[in-house]
């Protein structure tokens, strides 16, 4: 293949580009924001499980609480009217006047456990408001610094492909000016040799693979015609030769 030594030159111009675009695909994907945001998900969805639960455990316990104190103020009606009626005098049957005061003690006794509940629930429910407060404020802190994060790292993705469309456009410029067979072979050359399909010629060492030309080698590439597309020996990209060539 042949091509005039300035559209050769060209071609290290689209690689260049190329190189960048690659670089800020590279950078696009490597933010630090990134692993940032997701350890700081990672945290919330943590949070919020903890959060919920213990929201869920202030919820059952209320209801504990409110059923313990239903409980006692039933005990406590039955004790008043079973108290009513012993200092009425109603009950005049030695008999009957100790099982009721029986029943009053029992449950006088029965009203202190059941109190005695009520407290013990009351404790736990306010154990799980706390922790449901701690644990809100947590949640909140940790979404304040994804938001930031994310804010970030919106911004620099911004400014990525802000640069990225701008050295696109370029890139599409300076492609149009190489000659079509030239830059099909670039662009074959670079998908298969790791996005670097052409290579500058510098001091008797390709810039692709990075290993000097033997003697026979530039000896070739001195023999060649200036129009003459060369190949690296080695790694097989465009070679391409400049004023520092060495040669």
């Amino acid at each position: 293949m042949n091509a005039a030594p300035a559209d050769q030159i060209r071609l290290l111009d689209v690689q260049a580009l190329d190189v960048r675009l690659s670089q800020l695909a590279h950078k696009r994907k490597s933010l630090p924001e990134h692993a940032e945001i997701e350890s700081l998900n990672k945290d919330l969805t943590q949070l919020r499980d903890l959060l919920v639960a213990s929201q869920t455990e202030e919820s059952d316990t209320a209801r504990e609480q409110t059923k313990a104190e239903q409980d006692v103020d039933q005990v406590r009606q039955r004790a008043a009217r079973d108290q009513q009626r012993l200092d009425s005098g109603a009950v005049s049957s030695p008999k009957d006047l100790e099982s009721l005061q029986r029943e009053i003690a029992s449950l006088a006794k029965r009203q202190g456990d059941l109190e005695d509940v009520v407290l013990e629930v009351m404790e736990r429910r306010e154990s799980a408001q706390e922790r449901a407060a701690e644990l809100t404020e947590r949640v909140s802190s940790v979404q304040a610094k994804t938001d930031d994060a994310t804010a970030r790292r919106d911004a620099a993705l911004a400014e990525l492909d802000t640069e990225a469309a701008s050295v696109t456009k370029e890139r599409e410029i300076v492609a149009g000016s190489v000659p079509a067979d030239l830059l099909k072979l670039y662009d074959k050359l670079r998908e298969q040799q790791g996005g670097v399909g052409a290579a500058r010629l510098y001091q008797r060492r390709c810039e692709g693979c990075r290993l000097e030309l033997n003697i026979t080698e530039v000896n070739e590439v001195k023999a060649a015609a200036p129009d003459t597309v060369l190949r690296c020996e080695n790694c097989r990209r465009i070679l391409v030769r400049t004023s520092e060539s060495g040669l």
